[in-house]
């Protein structure tokens, strides 16, 4: 049952991570304004069940006035609030309260602060630090993202059997990761990717937003676009079997969407996103529907 909806408030960002879902970065275009901001909650509230509104990026806080009346409105209405951010703003504790005073005074309910190499490498003392003690002294329930780098490593399937080779970290090898991580990582035969480990496309708990109206299932992969169909329609008419990506996922994983599209692809892949998405980026014209925008597969 849907119970989030997650803004891509802007997919502008102060960084360029080589683990961006997304493909984030200071020149990406993309940003709500507040009237669609406003549309979307409506259509929320039409929705019912929706307990959770997120406001995400991309780095939310550029646009800060209009992530601060996000937060009001959607408090307004009864929902949970909450914002995930690099914290770049938090050049010391005082003015990282400066900021999220206001934000904890409109409701918000959660923050969630990425702190990590990708985005510090190895500083001892880093915005996020410093974000998360002021928010905490500030009453927001906050914590800390920590994507741990992908490397390669050994499993054993049984035990006395040799280990076989794996990657480790918690890197999802879709958007930038593909580009800047996958190379020189064992790699395992497509054959064996047969199911999506990590989104439940029959029956999504939480869905995506962006400012193109485009509502993702998974980074880049679409329900549709609530701009087109209003957000409620599309989400009660939301049919996964017949969806031309999710049906194949949903029957056999990756694996079993690279048989029924016939996609010419490699014969290993790091981990199962990664077949996913090379899929996925060959499908993008077949089915502009319900694959894009072209910005999170790296294209202009």
């Amino acid at each position: 049952m849907l119970t989030g909806l997650h803004f891509l408030l802007t997919y502008a960002c102060t960084s360029e991570c080589d683990h961006c879902f997304v493909y984030s970065s200071p020149t990406a275009a993309g940003t709500f304004t507040l009237s669609q901001v406003r549309q979307v909650l409506d259509e929320a509230q039409r929705l019912g069940g929706i307990e959770w509104i997120y406001f995400e990026g991309g780095e939310p806080f550029l646009y800060y006035g209009l992530l601060l009346e996000g937060v009001r409105l959607a408090s307004g209405m009864g929902f949970k609030t909450g914002v995930v951010t690099n914290a770049y703003f938090a050049t010391c504790e005082e003015d990282a309260e400066l900021w999220l005073y206001p934000l904890a005074e409109a409701g918000l309910a959660d923050c969630s602060i990425s702190d990590d190499a990708f985005h510090f490498g190895d500083e001892p003392v880093t915005s996020a630090k410093r974000a998360l003690r002021a928010a905490r002294r500030l009453g927001i329930p906050s914590d800390t993202i920590c994507i741990e780098p992908a490397r390669a490593g050994l499993a054993a399937e049984r035990a006395g059997e040799k280990g076989l080779p794996i990657v480790e970290g918690d890197v999802r090898f879709r958007g930038r990761a593909v580009e800047k991580l996958a190379a020189g990582l064992p790699r395992t035969p497509w054959q064996d990717f047969s199911e999506c480990p990590y989104e439940d496309l029959a029956d999504p708990g939480r869905v995506h937003l962006d400012a193109y109206g485009n509502v993702h299932l998974c980074q880049g992969l679409l329900m549709g676009n609530m701009w087109q169909t209003p957000l409620s329609e599309l989400v009660k008419s939301y049919d996964p079997q017949a969806h031309p990506i999710c049906g194949p996922l949903l029957r056999g994983g990756p694996a079993r969407l690279a048989q029924e599209q016939a996609v010419p692809h490699e014969d290993a892949y790091v981990e199962a996103c990664h077949l996913c998405y090379a899929l996925r980026l060959s499908l993008l014209d077949r089915f502009p529907q319900y694959l894009g925008p072209r910005q999170v597969y790296g294209l202009p």
